[in-house]
């Protein structure tokens, strides 16, 4: 089982859109007012109002679409005054078939690429705020249709992605077209020249609050002249001349906030500001590298009033001293703020720009994920991304918690996680923050919060934690959204949650299983690939679990992952659904899982098709469910029908190679197919023999263990057991029985070795070509190589042996006696292996066999077969019966020539039997 965290990346805005449409909003929907008796009709306008305030776009839709009274109710415009469409594909269809209803809108949020024209098409000219994501594509000519269309426009925001196509001529369209510009904060613009900055200063008087971050050429001196400005942020601006900056922005008459975070600013910069302005309040450099190399860290906090916030200053105590008075009892600051709020306009202002500044941030160096931030993060940065959650701005909220996704995870690749940081969030009460930040109506607030329960789940203690706060329940429903990516990142809690057993069976209960299931068949596979891989993965976990399995079945779990393994290309998905087909197979004894996945149409076929992958994952997945199927009669031949043996002895063969997990998957399914006399013989002709001799040589314990399985199947047809011997496959299996520290591997290996040596095989044989052999032949003296594997089967034998045990439980026949050496030298695993007709009249034929290492080989191995408690004792009890065993033991038990080991197995096995009879009776 694995489990994955969302990749610190931007993803492409087109991915997680989903479509307004006028369909959307205007279709019909429930024929009738009434539900269940209840005329909902007769509400109060109010309350129906307030309804749908608290739903989302597609929810609002759904409801107005039920009677014509909602549809009015739902229509009006105090209910459109805000929009946000970030998690929407917001082009000029989707603008058209909403502007009837965006008259008087004021604020918008949207996915910015490609947007411009569908702004315009909304008709909203009352437009005060605008955001947008994904501003990597908005160009000069965009923005500037867009303010010359809305002039009544006070808030401009574009970011975090760096806007690279705009420069200073926008500005100077947003200076002479807006004049009423309160704020702007854009990302990454390409220049803000002079001209640009002065065109601000000239037409827009009222702007207060600018911020040009991540940005590359900006005119330092020609801000000096925006003598309106109240906060200016140049969080990470490169090339500033510190010098001259200092000198011309203290003069700045209103400026009471300045962010100068993830700068090159210096020691002497940040003395001027804080000495020369008239009304500074409030500095912030964090992560600011060369003044935190010239400062003196314990003198530099407070300087004449003035607080200066950086990484190694006390952050929470520094915004404190603002408004309280006691600043020791203060340690949520912001939250402790809103609960204080006494009606300080100008308090108020540089608080909530505090918030928004330092978010930004910690974002930011969250997602530089450097190892000299630790000590940050657990003194004081994650108590800090806690008060954030708690803001009373979404937008800070948003980036606290997708800081606490993201600082958390230490390595993506390997879903790893900072286990102190994650109990940090756990310990100052985050998981319930970000549990009612995931009930919110806002849908990028739920994914960013899912997205962080997601992550810090990994960890073991927050998982149980999520668990105990109902967080199951509630990823569950988010999983049903309709919105593609709160869908995602709830699939990925659920993904992380599942790969604890306590959990399986919670998530089972609140309607996790079928909720993943209906996001495989509800959304199409392409573009939605992250999501398909994170419900694929959480099913997979689900599906290792019996009571589970039976529930992913139900759900028609089975039909939806063979849908993907056979119609999905993205390698993510393949991996997860032959993951999950293998966990769901690997219950064949108490649910009908392995057989029902072997009879959906094309599942066997997809499944081989994915063992000739180019990624080894899915090849490695691929292979463990073909294993976990061979165990059904039926699909062991049927996987054989569909090219199932050329292509696992192919993967077996470049696998001598590739990672453990695969060698050990490729040689368990050829053991698998093995089980078959047609198999057997299939996968000796096509060269599978020598690849399994080469993996029975492996170091690593469960890959020679399961060859060693593979070629004792093999070896039992004497065409096998000559390909083995003259693909010098004696040696190794030699090796395994007296040197493999698995008990396992040291029996399977000493049975196949009998079957080789049992004297099927003439003394002297001529052994013709293999297919691993390049057509070459030679002459091999069976007999000399036979005398020396038996030994070591002897002595293997004999390792079991305790000669004072032996001869006294000899000398009593006390059934205790025999019941405690059964046990001592039982192999538990063992009863797992299941043995045929033609298997086990073979060894009773051995017990008849003059030679003593023969039967006493053959009486240990029917011992560990019918012990009780093994999977198969009673199938193998009867097929002993079936072939008249009784007599021959006895006959062994008593026989004066048998070595005491063979008589002590052979009682012992004798014993088994009329145990089971006596049970089966």
């Amino acid at each position: 089982m694995s489990e994955r965290v969302r990749q610190k990346c931007s993803h492409s805005e087109e991915k997680y859109q989903t479509n307004i449409s006028l369909e959307t909003l205007d279709s019909g929907g429930l024929n009738s007012a009434t539900v269940c008796g209840v005329d909902w009709t007769t509400l109060p306008d109010d309350t129906v109002i307030q309804l749908f305030s608290y739903l989302n776009y597609r929810d609002r839709a759904s409801l107005a679409s039920t009677c014509r009274t909602f549809r009015l109710l739902g229509s009006l415009p105090c209910l459109w005054g805000s929009l946000d469409l970030r998690s929407y594909k917001f082009d000029t269809a989707a603008a058209v078939s909403l502007s009837l209803r965006c008259k008087n809108l004021q604020r918008l949020k949207f996915p910015a690429a490609g947007s411009a024209d569908a702004i315009v098409s909304l008709q909203a000219r009352e437009l005060r705020e605008i955001s947008g994501d994904f501003c990597r594509d908005i160009t000069d000519a965009a923005l500037s249709v867009i303010a010359a269309r809305h002039e009544m426009l006070e808030s401009i925001h574009l970011g975090p992605d760096p806007c690279e196509r705009i420069s200073s001529d926008a500005i100077k369209a947003l200076a002479y077209c807006c004049p009423r510009l309160r704020r702007l904060w854009m990302s990454g613009v390409k220049e803000a020249n002079g001209d640009a900055i002065n065109a601000l200063a000239k037409h827009c008087r009222q702007l207060m609050e600018l911020g040009f971050v991540e940005s590359d050429n900006i005119d330092e001196v020609a801000l000096g002249n925006l003598s309106s400005l109240k906060f200016l942020s140049v969080a990470g601006t490169r090339n500033l001349k510190w010098g001259s900056v200092a000198q011309v922005w203290s003069r700045l008459p209103q400026l009471v906030g300045l962010d100068v975070s993830r700068t090159d600013v210096n020691l002497s910069a940040i003395t001027r500001f804080l000495s020369l302005s008239r009304n500074l309040k409030v500095l912030i450099a964090l992560n600011c590298p060369v003044f935190e190399g010239e400062v003196d860290r314990n003198t530099m906090h407070n300087n004449k009033g003035r607080i200066l916030l950086t990484l190694f200053s006390g952050i929470v105590k520094g915004v404190a001293s603002l408004f309280a008075d006691n600043l020791e009892s203060v340690t949520d600051v912001f939250q402790h703020w809103k609960e204080i709020r006494n009606g300080d306009k100008n308090l108020d202002e540089v608080v909530v720009w505090i918030e928004w500044a330092i978010s930004h941030s910690l974002l930011r160096i969250a997602e530089n994920n450097l190892k000299e931030f630790d000590d940050f993060w657990l003194t004081q940065g994650a108590a800090v991304l806690l008060s954030l959650l708690q803001s009373s701005q979404e937008e800070v909220q948003e980036r606290a918690a997708t800081a606490v996704a993201t600082f958390v995870v230490i390595d993506d690749e390997d879903a790893t996680v900072h286990c102190q940081r994650a109990e940090a969030i756990l310990c100052g009460d985050g998981i319930r923050m970000l549990l009612n930040l995931a009930r919110s109506c806002q849908e990028v607030l739920q994914s960013e919060a899912a997205k962080a329960i997601a992550n810090l789940s990994i960890d073991s203690k927050v998982a149980k934690a999520v668990a105990e706060s109902g967080g199951i329940d509630i990823l569950a429903n988010l999983a049903k959204s309709t919105n593609r990516l709160v869908a995602e990142e709830a699939a990925g809690g659920l993904w992380n949650l599942s790969v604890g057993d306590e959990h399986k069976g919670a998530i089972a209960e609140a309607g996790g299983v079928k909720a993943l299931v209906d996001l495989i068949v509800k959304w199409p596979p392409s573009s939605t690939d992250v999501l398909l891989e994170r419900a694929t993965g959480a099913l997979a976990n689900l599906g290792a679990d019996e009571k589970c399995s039976v529930e992913v079945a139900l759900a028609g779990g089975i039909h939806a992952l063979v849908m993907l393994a056979r119609t999905c290309k993205f390698e993510g998905v393949q991996e997860q659904a032959a993951r999950a087909l293998a966990n769901l197979a690997a219950h064949g004894d108490s649910n009908s899982n392995n057989a029902a996945i072997g009879q959906e149409a094309g599942a066997l076929e997809a499944l081989v098709q994915l063992t000739y992958s180019q990624n080894e994952g899915i090849r490695q997945e691929a292979a463990g469910a073909l294993w976990n199927l061979s165990f059904d009669d039926k699909n062991r031949e049927a996987i054989s029908a569909v090219g199932g043996v050329e292509a696992l002895v192919a993967l077996a063969q470049s696998s001598l190679d590739a990672s453990q997990g695969l060698q050990e998957r490729a040689a368990g399914a050829l053991w698998g197919l093995s089980v078959s006399e047609t198999n057997s013989t299939a996968i000796g002709r096509q060269g599978g023999i020598a690849p399994l001799i080469a993996l029975a040589s492996s170091d690593v314990e469960d890959v020679h263990e399961t060859a060693a399985g593979a070629l004792w199947n093999l070896a039992f047809y004497r065409d096998n057991a000559l390909r083995i011997i003259q693909d010098d496959g004696v040696q190794p299996l030699v090796h395994l029985c007296s040197s493999s520290n698995s008990k396992m591997a040291r029996f399977m290996a000493a049975l196949a070795l009998v079957y080789m040596f049992d004297g099927r095989i003439d003394s002297a044989v001529p052994v013709g070509p293999s297919p691993s052999s390049q057509g070459s032949s030679k002459s091999l003296n069976i007999d000399g190589v036979g005398r020396m594997a038996l030994k070591h089967v002897e002595e293997f034998v004999s390792s079991f042996y305790e000669p004072q045990t032996f001869n006294a439980a000899a000398a009593t026949l006390v059934p205790t006696a025999l019941a405690q050496i059964a046990e001592a030298i039982r192999i538990p695993e063992a009863g797992h292996l299941r043995c045929s007709g033609a298997e086990i009249d073979r060894y009773v034929r051995m017990l008849r066999d003059p030679s003593s290492i023969l039967k006493s080989c053959s009486a240990f191995a029917l011992l560990q077969f019918t012990m009780p408690g093994g999977r198969h004792a009673m199938h193998h009890s009867c097929l002993l019966q079936k072939a008249g065993a009784a007599r021959v033991l006895r006959a062994t038990a008593a026989a004066s020539t048998a070595p005491i080991q063979a008589k002590i197995f052979t009682k012992i096995v004798l014993r088994n039997l009329e145990n089971h009879h006596e049970v089966s009776s």
